[in-house]
């Protein structure tokens, strides 16, 4: 069996990040895209993609993982949607008056995920997610967010950041407005209720995440909680809405939240964000109450043609094709392979796929079954060489058999490296550059760069 690595060359990639950490801070404009999550000297700068595939400044050409931090769910450059986005376009992005797809996106929206009764659009899923914490204040008169610290993000705001260990420039007073929970651990959010009586405004939370799915009852008991106390409930389909169900996860477990926020694969990676729930609440942002009105999303391009009509062409694409079962059978045939090329090299209990199959991650540990950065460097530095981009196993419906078959012989030979790496009980020797490190932490270092002189 010929072997998938190569002495590609990252040069050009190199100095092209080089000249973006001079002039955008952190060289990249989301912290999962930086150059401290890949290798150290292997952190391609993307020149253009198409389906499943990349291609770096080098000309080096991927199978890629990830697609657009989980947000392309139909393939890079996806034709239907490109073309719809430039129609959109021709006829004008921005008025000072709705647009007529304002109407068709929110119909077909609400015709989509049928708990909602009104959708607000927006641009990020940052801004719909803190829209959802406003307007939980205003109409409970509460103060305090209990949101689920087992799950890694949910806004670029301070309600949320002020939780994190890149709390520098929040004010404790924000930070103590936001307390935690642990995923399906129902009685955790009990305590917070006794702990915080009449406080509480909203619960927050994945329905459902890569790694695991609800226990029984724990949704339906939150619920149930909600339907007590009087606080708001909170889904976050970011992710999961397109991925898990065009309904989003409250489709696929059946419960349904008073508000949730979408972002990412509503339009393809084309900017487009939603926030929608129950019109008595969402009413309150609007011009048909007497009660005092919260100032929820408005956005100049929230309503920007060219997203809505991404979404509008996402929607077709899925009426057309079942796109969530294309992702769920590849990404099975992904994660078989993957595993059993662990598991013939004895190394199961070191590294394995596991999730959603169609958000998959891979969790390694070190010779003492520790997770561990280093032997993940390691492994994602193997995959490189071989032509394989990804800091997940997260998959598209344009991954054909053939890239996941050359995906699953990469791994199969870069586990080779990663059994002698633990057989040697260190990467020394076979790691070239520094470890990665976790995206949000309090320091640079390990992965500090040197000021230019």
């Amino acid at each position: 069996m010929s072997s998938w690595a190569e002495d590609r060359t990252f040069a050009t990639s190199t100095a092209l990040q080089q000249r973006l950490h001079e002039l955008v801070p952190g060289g990249a404009h989301t912290y999962a895209r930086g150059s401290d999550q890949y290798p150290e000297g292997m952190a391609p700068v993307i020149a253009r993609g198409q389906g499943a595939h990349v291609q770096d400044v080098d000309g080096n050409w991927f199978v890629e993982y990830g697609m657009g931090l989980r947000s392309v769910t139909l393939g890079h450059a996806y034709a239907p949607v490109v073309e719809a986005v430039v129609a959109a376009a021709r006829s004008g992005v921005s008025f000072s008056r709705p647009s007529v797809w304002e109407l068709q996106a929110a119909e077909q929206f609400l015709a989509q995920v049928p708990g909602a009764d009104m959708v607000k659009f927006a641009k990020n899923g940052s801004d719909a997610t803190t829209a959802a914490v406003k307007l939980a204040r205003a109409v409970t008169g509460r103060d305090l967010v209990a949101l689920c610290r087992s799950q890694p993000f949910f806004s670029t705001d301070d309600w949320f950041i002020g939780t994190t260990d890149m709390d520098a420039g929040i004010p404790a007073p924000h930070r103590d407005l936001s307390v935690v929970f642990d995923y399906n651990d129902l009685g955790s959010v009990e305590d917070l209720l006794e702990r915080y009586p009449g406080r509480i405004a909203c619960v927050l939370l994945e329905a459902g995440t890569a790694m695991a799915d609800p226990q029984p009852g724990f949704l339906a008991g939150l619920r149930a909680l909600a339907d007590r106390d009087g606080f708001v409930l909170v889904f976050d389909e970011i992710i999961t809405g397109m991925r898990w169900a065009t309904g989003g996860a409250q489709q696929v477990y059946g419960t349904t939240p008073d508000l949730s926020t979408w972002g990412k694969a509503l339009g393809n990676g084309f900017a487009v964000a939603a926030l929608a729930g129950r019109r008595e609440l969402m009413e309150l942002g609007g011009l048909r109450t007497d009660l005092p009105r919260a100032f929820l999303l408005s956005t100049t391009n929230g309503a920007e043609t060219t997203g809505l009509a991404a979404y509008l062409a996402v929607a077709e694409a899925y009426r057309q094709r079942d796109v969530v079962a294309a992702m769920e059978a590849q990404g099975r045939r992904l994660a078989d392979g993957a595993n059993a090329a662990a598991a013939s090299l004895g190394i199961a209990d070191h590294f394995t796929v596991v999730g959603r199959s169609s958000c998959l991650v891979f969790v390694t540990r070190d010779h003492l079954g520790r997770p561990s950065q280093e032997f993940r460097t390691l492994f994602l530095q193997e995959m490189l060489r071989r032509g394989v981009l990804g800091q997940s196993f997260v998959i598209s419906a344009a991954h054909t058999d053939e890239d996941v078959d050359r995906t699953v012989e990469a791994v199969g030979e870069a586990l080779t490296v990663y059994s002698a790496a633990l057989s040697a009980g260190s990467c020394d020797g076979l790691l070239h550059g520094r470890p990665v490190a976790p995206a949000l932490r309090r320091f640079a270092s390990p992965c500090r760069l040197p000021r230019p002189a």
